[in-house]
């Protein structure tokens, strides 16, 4: 369904004309809102308060009549995938008479599924039938087996629906860490390198042979390889991206198998998919050496996998500060290099004028260097934030994927500003045009969560960049190690 239907907020960019208005429509006083007690047209409702707040839906039929759905019949469970992998929920799920429901919170399913074959092999059943499809056809590894027929000759595809086939009946999925809680992102940071990584899983062990390619599904993995006798971290490896491809495409290329070049670690919490090598070869490398002998396009490039960095284009602490505090969960962070940086504060007076004098980020944080990586909003792509709140004010935006916060469905329970591990959402005291607001009943001030949401509305993008006059700030996808390199040494 659509956000507007489950009380969130819909961005609306700014035409040319909004965006000059905004610069004298500003309010005089910071965190100035419009009092609204309902929101106008939508189609739910909340009742309760804090954690017992609840979202109604104000008219059932029409939901049902206008949007695909199903029935979850009793004894049935749902959203498991998502609780395992910690991806976003692909459904939503809503009472429409009584109902009771049993919530069993992951680390419970994992424990049960250890002593449960039967319920491990039903899980592991459900995603291959329903989730693993989605996954490899949006992998760049394996979407070209899901080309239509259109595209290709008869036997072309009748052989990559027996790949498929085969993909879904043979592909394993593994887990490792034991991410219990939000604050474990910040209690990991604390262990550092100095302990030789002995409290991150290994995934895969430098020097043994790979039995297939291993694809990251959620979490952060750590690309490190032995140095002297500790571990220097080379690079590391976000949701969708492969390790084993480099050593598995040189034994193929030889025709003996070739060792791991690197270890891979779980930073945290990390879910995996592993396709057999013999499986990888026969849908990529053999397809590409057909393709080669036939003077095409091969179905992939295979000439440089994301592990192969070397690391020398960054420096090596700098890379360490960034995975052991896990910034690299980070698609939009904040990096300011300060030996550039004039302190002239354009960023935070961009960032104000775009946001009614409401200003969303902090220019302050943690600094290794010159680098500091400001305290806003990272808009990560393990969102933990949005864990626990109640009304699903805090979402993220579906087609551009900035993590954003809906003002009026906010009750200020403060349940994003705790799990947010990176301190980059703040809680305020809002007022209107003749002061602080109360609650009616309690005669306390209303609080709202307020934090970076990219500009998500201005036509330009983030104001905060724009404004620098020293080229100082960049928003940055750490999980992208090029995009890293590219900015540090430009």
């Amino acid at each position: 369904m659509p956000a507007e239907v489950l009380g969130r907020s819909t961005i609306h960019r700014k035409g040319f004309l909004d965006a000059i208005r905004q610069l004298w429509r500003r309010p005089r006083d910071p965190e100035v809102r419009a009092r609204t007690e309902d929101i106008d047209g939508s189609q739910t409702r909340s009742k309760g308060s804090g954690e017992e707040t609840r979202i109604y839906l104000q008219d059932v039929p029409a939901v049902l009549a206008k949007y695909k759905t199903t029935r979850v019949q009793a004894v049935e469970f749902f959203g498991e995938q998502s609780a395992l992998g910690r991806i976003e929920r692909t459904a939503t799920v809503f009472a429409d008479s009584g109902c009771e429901l049993l919530e069993i919170r992951w680390q419970g399913l994992r424990d049960i599924m250890q002593k449960d074959p039967a319920l491990k092999e039903r899980i592991d059943q459900r995603f291959r039938d329903y989730g693993l499809r989605s996954f490899l056809r949006n992998s760049p590894y394996f979407a070209h087996l899901y080309t239509s027929g259109d595209e290709q000759s008869e036997r072309g595809h009748s052989r990559n629906r027996e790949r498929r086939r085969r993909l879904l009946k043979e592909a394993q999925f593994e887990s490792y860490g034991e991410y219990d809680k939000v604050d474990s992102f910040k209690k990991l940071a604390e262990f550092g390198s100095s302990t030789g990584l002995k409290h991150e899983p290994i995934i895969a062990h430098e020097g043994d042979y790979p039995n297939g390619v291993i694809l990251i599904r959620s979490g952060i993995a750590r690309v490190s390889r032995q140095f002297h006798n500790g571990h220097r971290t080379i690079s590391y490896l976000t949701p969708g991206q492969a390790f084993g491809i480099q050593e598995i495409v040189e034994g193929w290329k030889k025709g003996n198998p070739v060792p791991l070049q690197h270890s891979l670690r779980a930073v945290g919490y990390v879910t995996v998919v592993i396709i057999p090598t013999r499986l990888f070869e026969e849908a990529i490398l053999l397809e590409a050496s057909i393709a080669d002998e036939a003077d095409a396009a091969p179905p992939i490039d295979l000439s440089a996998a994301p592990q192969s960095s070397a690391g020398k284009d960054v420096d090596a602490g700098l890379l360490e500060f960034l995975v052991e505090r896990r910034f690299v969960n980070g698609t939009a962070t904040m990096v300011i290099d300060m030996d550039r940086c004039t302190r002239c504060d354009d960023c935070v007076r961009a960032c104000a004028a775009t946001h009614d004098n409401n200003p969303r980020f902090l220019r302050h944080g943690p600094m290794h260097g010159k680098y500091m990586v400001a305290n806003a909003c990272m808009h990560c792509a393990d969102p933990v934030c949005m864990i626990r709140c109640p009304t699903g004010a805090i979402h993220r935006n579906v087609l551009e994927g900035q993590v954003v916060i809906n003002d009026e469905t906010c009750i200020g329970c403060q349940a994003c500003a705790m799990n947010c591990p990176y301190d980059a959402i703040r809680m305020v005291q809002i007022r209107d045009t003749r002061g602080f607001l109360f609650h009616d009943a309690r005669h306390e001030t209303i609080d709202k969560a307020t934090k970076c949401d990219l500009c998500a509305d201005q036509l330009t993008g983030p104001a905060c960049q724009n404004a620098c006059p020293h080229d100082a700030l960049a928003r940055l996808n750490l999980g992208e190690y090029e995009s890293v390199a590219d900015w540090v040494n430009r």
